[in-house]
């Protein structure tokens, strides 16, 4: 093949190619539909998924459960070892069971004290008497001033010992109450301490996974293992606190996944916790499958469009050919201004400044 002819080959393919090019860098706006999203992203989880942790330090002695099997509320799922809690238990039991012993002691006391209550409470009624009648007698000369203070001293002193019995019968009713509910209660409390050695389930569902080995140093920090609902999951989602105005319950959300990559799945805002994270400041919400994929498992990545309004038969174009947020490309090199609506990640609305007839360019 000749130069003059590779040449003008060339020049006719260069040709052909430009104006390729230059027919896919003009269109006509759209009529159709378009959807203003904020995005959000997150966690499957299952329903009422909870960490399991333990309240006290120790050592696993035992691990009861595998992952993957199902739990009834109260099941046992850890054992660290107990042995003080187990001393400390027998001393409060002891304690207890000795309280109990003396409380029988303290008893015949308090039926002697009565016994005392209601002698001094007799010896003060006659006293009492015998001084009223002296008392209306005296300024008529029948008794002599010193009888009568005799008789005074005596009643006055028969109070006081009345007085003084009652408050002991007092004393050794509250002595035994504090005593038998103080160590009622130590006793209570230790039994308590021992149980928590004993770690249960609080909920009944599925097992998920077991995070220790037996012969692990156990604290209240270290998870344990997560359990949750069978076969019943929700979208734990993060929205950026820009958009967090706009997201209310009941809005549907548009759900993709990497396991199920192609695929969209429908669900709708359930809950907002209402309080930023600080760190990354975004925004916790909750949302559920309209209809769930055949298969999900706790911690799967998701993604997620929360539709917060769409509008029908608008005029649309490409983000592409929008510049500056408000210009557009007409007679190839002259800038329009524009007025957007609503917008996704592929589209935005034109309010105004544009006619559903016009040519438009995609800037270079």
């Amino acid at each position: 093949m000749s130069f003059t002819i590779r040449l003008l080959f060339y020049l006719l393919a260069f040709s052909f190619v430009s104006c390729a090019k230059e027919e896919t860098e003009k269109i006509k706006p759209t009529i159709g539909e378009v959807t203003e999203s904020v995005y959000a992203s997150g966690v499957i989880k299952a329903d009422g998924q909870y960490t399991v942790y333990s309240t006290v330090n120790g050592t696993l002695l035992k691990v009861n459960v595998i992952a993957g099997q199902s739990i009834s509320k109260g099941q046992r799922l850890f054992e660290l070892e107990s042995e003080k809690a187990e001393l400390n238990t027998e001393n409060a039991r002891l304690a207890y069971q000795l309280s109990l012993e003396s409380s029988r002691y303290i008893q015949d006391k308090m039926a002697e004290m009565e016994m005392k209550v209601q002698s001094a409470r007799d010896k003060l009624t006659v006293d009492e008497s015998i001084y009223r009648r002296n008392k209306n007698v005296i300024n008529q000369g029948g008794i002599s001033e010193v009888d009568f203070e005799r008789i005074e001293l005596a009643y006055k002193s028969s109070k006081i010992n009345f007085e003084s019995t009652k408050k002991q019968l007092t004393q050794l009713r509250a002595q035994l109450k504090n005593e038998q509910s103080k160590n009622a209660i130590n006793l209570q409390l230790n039994q308590k301490s021992q149980n928590d050695f004993s770690i249960k389930s609080a909920f009944s569902g599925q097992l998920f996974d077991v995070l220790v080995k037996e012969g692990s140093l156990i604290t209240p920090q270290i998870a344990l293992a997560i359990i949750g609902q069978a076969n019943s999951f929700l979208l734990a989602l993060e929205v950026d606190e820009n958009d967090m105005v706009r997201v209310k319950t009941g809005q549907k959300v548009l759900v993709t996944m990497d396991s199920y990559k192609g695929k969209v799945f429908d669900a709708i805002v359930d809950k907002i916790y209402p309080i930023m994270e600080e760190r990354s400041r975004t925004f916790k919400i909750e949302a559920h499958f309209m209809k769930p994929p055949p298969k999900l498992y706790p911690n799967l990545t998701a993604e997620a469009n929360i539709i917060i309004q769409t509008k029908k038969n608008t005029i649309t174009i490409p983000k592409l050919f929008l510049i500056e947020g408000k210009y557009v490309l007409v007679n190839k090199d002259e800038k329009r201004a524009v007025k957007t609506g609503l917008s996704d990640y592929q589209k935005v609305e034109i309010v105004a400044g544009l006619k559903a007839n016009e040519m438009i360019y995609k800037p270079q």
